[in-house]
């Protein structure tokens, strides 16, 4: 349980401390935060209060305006963190709770904040793994008999995404715009595309990297290099 107020319907309560990356109207440079209620525990703020092993030399990871550095730790790091955090906002840990000054500095409330991308994107590979879509749009291009391709069901299909069309929620969304042929007989034409697919995907951010060349075994994906999961939203013409 925590010294702050988390009313039971909350997405966030001690169990669940969320990385962000935020920013407020009196201090409008972008910083780490986690979410705890309907406030955000400032990370730049109580940098000093990672003393482990794993983050004692890594505290600068807390002052950085993305979630790279700390990602790239490792799963170490990222446990010690989560263990550091749930201590220091516990009920029965002074730390914080005790210390008023500290509070006001580090604890923000969500609705005074402005959120960022969490992470600097430098690439991402978009997952064709859903049978239901890839049927309904195989069929669109194919036919229904020839909906799905024949290495579908045996081989993952993932394509290269534009890293720099990835948006924090709430972005401005212009239609895509491109060429459509409108009949055989005539010139493809330039402008706002007719058809526009949208699709909720689960997205997660990768920490450490790995050597090029050398395969990453299954089994350790998601022990070792993922890091966090988010909800994204898909925009596609289907240039028509």
């Amino acid at each position: 349980m925590s010294f702050v107020e988390v009313t039971p319907n909350s997405h966030f309560p001690i169990q669940n401390l969320p990385y962000g990356i935020f920013s407020t109207p009196n201090e409008p440079h972008p910083r780490i935060g986690v979410a705890i209620g309907n406030y955000i525990l400032d990370l730049s703020k109580i940098a000093h209060l990672f003393t482990g092993p794993q983050l004692s030399s890594n505290q600068d990871a807390f002052k950085s305006e993305t979630l790279n550095k700390f990602m790239s730790l490792g799963r170490p790091a990222w446990k010690e963190a989560r263990e550091m955090l749930q201590s220091i906002l516990s009920a029965d840990q002074a730390i914080l709770r005790d210390d008023a000054e500290l509070q006001a500095k580090c604890l923000v409330l969500q609705s005074d904040a402005v959120m960022h991308l969490p992470a600097t994107i430098g690439s991402y590979t978009d997952f064709y793994s859903s049978i239901e879509h890839a049927r309904n749009v195989g069929t669109m291009f194919r036919g229904a008999e020839n909906a799905l391709m024949p290495n579908w069901l045996h081989l993952p299909v993932g394509y290269h995404g534009r890293a720099s069309s990835v948006v924090v929620s709430g972005t401005p969304i212009r239609r895509p715009r491109g060429q459509t042929k409108p009949s055989d007989d005539k010139p493809p034409q330039f402008g706002p595309c007719k058809l526009l697919d949208f699709e909720l995907e689960m997205a997660y951010f990768i920490g450490p990297g790995n050597q090029m060349g050398t395969p990453i075994p299954v089994d350790q994906v998601m022990s070792t290099y993922v890091r966090m999961f988010v909800a994204m939203v898909m925009e596609m013409s289907l240039g028509s």
